[in-house]
């Protein structure tokens, strides 16, 4: 089986650099998908509360017959809950319906600036919730830099990790600079941009170049800038592309070839503004 390479986090813990999402995937395909995942190879599954899909990530955790140990599970704090209080049930919620005793990681999904819960204060209830060894590590994700340096003046812990939009068409640069500078990882969600950048011309020839699709010449290119990916198929042949990345390299002139192709073009919300709570 090929050896996904892992990345270590600020506080020691090591995540598997190539996870497999389960984003927009129906409760009721999860567990197939996610077994699917399993059987290909996939050692990380990146859920959330909002995606209204953990149980399935449990069901295919307990079917499979891995250990605990070998799967990194990451799930996310839903927007409704950002309250201290709110955020610690919503904690135990969600290792109840994943069917375990500890997350791998537990992210605020979103830092929801513009409502009338401070976002510094759910950072103290997810410090909470890792101390209470309810998460091995603790992060968030879409936070610009703004927000992460109100976490580091205002709290004692520094995210262990920043989950945020980034492909080729939006390199996010400067949310990744400072991430690394203060020991942050950066986690790519929408890797290919929804499928945006695949039938873009320079990574067409670059992929026609090595015998590879462009969509594994940009999670390669992922990979190798160092970011942690985790793609989306529920199509068994799209989770196995997704998979092969580690036969292969891109030069230094390719990896600069599509980190020029940044265009500052969003898939998803501006984090800024977004404001958006379930019901």
């Amino acid at each position: 089986m090929t050896a996904v390479p892992s990345i270590t986090l600020n506080n020691g813990v090591t995540i598997p650099q190539l996870g497999f999402g389960v984003y927009q995937v129906p409760p009721e395909q999860t567990k197939d998908a996610v077994l699917t995942a399993f059987e290909v190879g996939y050692r990380h599954i990146d859920t959330a509360e909002m995606y209204r899909n953990e149980a399935g990530v449990g069901e295919a955790l307990k079917e499979s017959g891995l250990s605990r140990e070998d799967v990194f599970i990451t799930s996310k704090l839903n927007n409704g809950y950002h309250r201290r209080d709110d955020a610690l049930r919503a904690a135990d919620e969600s290792l109840a319906a994943l069917g375990v005793e500890q997350m791998d990681l537990f992210l605020i999904h979103w830092p929801l600036p513009t409502i009338d819960v401070d976002y510094v204060e759910t950072w103290k209830a997810m410090i909470e919730i890792h101390r209470a060894g309810k998460a091995r590590a603790i992060g968030v994700s879409n936070f610009q830099v703004p927000h992460l340096r109100r976490l580091l003046d205002e709290t004692e812990v520094v995210p262990a990790v920043n989950q945020i939009e980034v492909h080729p068409y939006l390199t996010n640069e400067q949310v990744r600079a400072f991430g690394a500078e203060h020991g942050i990882a950066t986690e790519a969600w929408s890797p290919i941009a929804q499928g945006a950048v695949l039938g873009d011309p320079v990574l067409q020839r670059i992929a026609e170049r090595l015998g590879r699709t462009t969509a594994q010449v940009t999670l390669r290119w992922h990979i190798q800038r160092g970011d942690i990916v985790f793609p989306k198929s529920v199509t068994r042949s799209r989770v196995e592309e997704n998979f092969a990345l580690f036969d292969f390299e891109l030069s230094d002139e390719d990896m600069d070839a599509i980190t020029g192709l940044n265009r500052d073009q969003r898939t998803g919300p501006d984090p800024d503004v977004f404001d958006y709570i379930p019901s």
